[in-house]
């Protein structure tokens, strides 16, 4: 199982965190800066996974990171996931923010953070690997963010209705509105313009 999975850049500042077990602030906080201090510390040509800190589970739990430019992508397992599986995850994971961002930087997991935790969560959910496809991901991801601008759509239409009315050229004011069995009382404006 995946307990957490967490980005932090080169300095340490986390980019994302997805805990998947319960912890206070406090602790994810430490989580966080003992998982940087252990994987920051480590060559480029060593293995990329290490028995979990302390905080996390210790020796039951395996770090598995890779280290792609200015970030950090690090998941914190149990003795159960396999290692192999975790990188291949890891990398798809990199690759349909690749994708979904179009060359992906660091500033992109800054400034929507919430179109990366939705792309998290078609491949994770409750630290289980649901989705490994990147096509199939993709394709969800899109078709939710089509249904978010189509409720953008339904919650600007009072506004888009009014200026409609306005842009009509009426020779006068209307005083009711009947839309098959609803009518609709307008109050007295002066002007629509």
């Amino acid at each position: 199982m995946i307990k957490a999975i967490l980005i932090f850049n080169n300095h340490g500042k986390p980019r994302m965190s997805k805990f998947y077990e319960h912890y206070s602030e406090d602790t994810e906080q430490q989580i966080i800066r003992e998982t940087f201090h252990l994987v920051s510390k480590r060559d480029e040509n060593v293995c990329n996974f290490l028995e979990g800190g302390m905080l996390i589970g210790g020796s039951d739990n395996k770090l598995i990171y890779r280290h792609y430019a200015t970030l950090y992508f690090v998941f914190c397992v149990d003795s159960s996931e396999s290692e192999l599986g975790i990188l291949d995850l890891i990398q798809v994971f990199v690759e349909t923010l690749d994708k979904c961002f179009e060359n992906v930087c660091e500033l992109d997991l800054i400034f929507h953070v919430d179109k990366v935790h939705n792309i998290l969560a078609e491949m994770v959910m409750g630290g289980m690997v649901l989705e490994t496809n990147m096509n199939e991901i993709i394709m969800q991801v899109d078709a939710q963010n089509k249904m978010e601008k189509s409720e953008a759509g339904i919650a600007g239409a009072p506004a888009r209705a009014v200026s409609a009315v306005k842009n009509m050229n009426l020779p006068e004011i209307p005083r009711n509105i009947n839309i098959g069995d609803i009518s609709i009382k307008v109050p007295n404006l002066p002007s629509f313009k």
